[in-house]
């Protein structure tokens, strides 16, 4: 399947400010399941870019600029072939059942960074939350991470929200609604706390009609879900906004321990007080024919 995506990001000023240099994570990694065949990255006001691998390994490219403006715009163009997922599992086997695992030494010196929590529960909100689940495995599938990611999907509400940051995962259960970053952040740090290497994943999700009539977050938008590394399955994609389990519907495009890490634009400016007026994303995705 070729997919062509489109992602705008326009951020609009009160008058011309200087602009700071820009990180933007918008290349995916050619992978086995995912080829990148052809991008393309426009920016206006003019900049100057250096393109780097990460920590992680994701393409990043820095943009350097010289003038101001009262705009900035950035447009991504990729195009894609997305295949099946190494996983493609919608029906858990009793046979393939996860209710624990086990890493080896060598995998443990690795995944360490992914499996201690980086966000603290000094109320044990976590941890209450956790206790309840437990209580309640009785009546699930059997696989423990495919259990949390649906009790996390049924017990929230979905809400977009436009302003940077993720929600604390205490305050996401508190205020029992977030946005899929919020989702994706929760689910992680419940399952580092079960012993479980989660990371966070941005990207895109495909709109597959009439497949998709169950999605719940905004087609549209920048999409986020968790990565656990199942030993034997290697990093396996759970998206509990939308109880989807390695699923081609989505994209992958950058990885990261932290989501702050993952952000597919950052950046600065200086100007004068209350010279941001707003920022605008849009996505766009469309299936396409096998280029020539």
């Amino acid at each position: 399947m070729y997919l062509r995506i489109r992602h705008s990001t326009t951020y609009s000023y009160g008058g011309p400010v200087q602009f700071g240099p820009h990180r933007l994570m918008l290349r995916p990694r050619d992978s086995f399941d995912l080829r990148v065949v052809d991008t393309a990255l426009s920016i206006s006001p003019q900049a100057r870019l250096r393109w780097m691998h990460d920590v992680y390994g994701n393409s990043v490219a820095v943009a350097h600029f010289d003038a101001p403006a009262d705009q900035l715009d950035i447009v991504s163009e990729l195009l894609i072939q997305r295949f099946g997922s190494a996983l493609p599992r919608t029906d858990v086997e009793p046979m393939t059942a996860v209710t624990a695992v086990v890493y080896s030494d060598s995998e443990r010196i690795v995944l360490q960074p992914y499996l201690d929590a980086a966000a603290a529960d000094p109320d044990g909100v976590l941890e209450q939350w956790l206790s309840d689940f437990r209580n309640r495995l009785g009546s699930g599938s059997g696989h423990l991470l495919r259990d949390l990611a649906h009790a996390i999907y049924t017990s929230l509400s979905y809400s977009v929200r436009y302003d940077e940051g993720t929600q604390h995962p205490a305050d996401t259960l508190l205020q029992q609604a977030g946005s899929c970053r919020d989702y994706a952040w929760l689910f992680i740090e419940l399952a580092r706390r079960m012993g479980f290497a989660s990371r966070f994943v941005t990207g895109y999700i495909h709109d597959r009609t009439p497949n998709a009539a169950g999605l719940v977050s905004t087609v549209g938008l920048t999409h986020a879900w968790a990565d656990v590394f199942i030993p034997g399955d290697g990093w396996v994609e759970f998206d509990p906004t939308n109880d989807l389990v390695a699923d081609r519907q989505l994209l992958r495009v950058a990885v990261s321990r932290v989501p702050e890490d993952a952000s597919p634009v950052s950046g600065s400016f200086t100007g004068l007080p209350g010279s941001f007026l707003g920022l605008g994303v849009g996505v766009t995705i469309e299936t396409v024919e096998e280029p020539s």
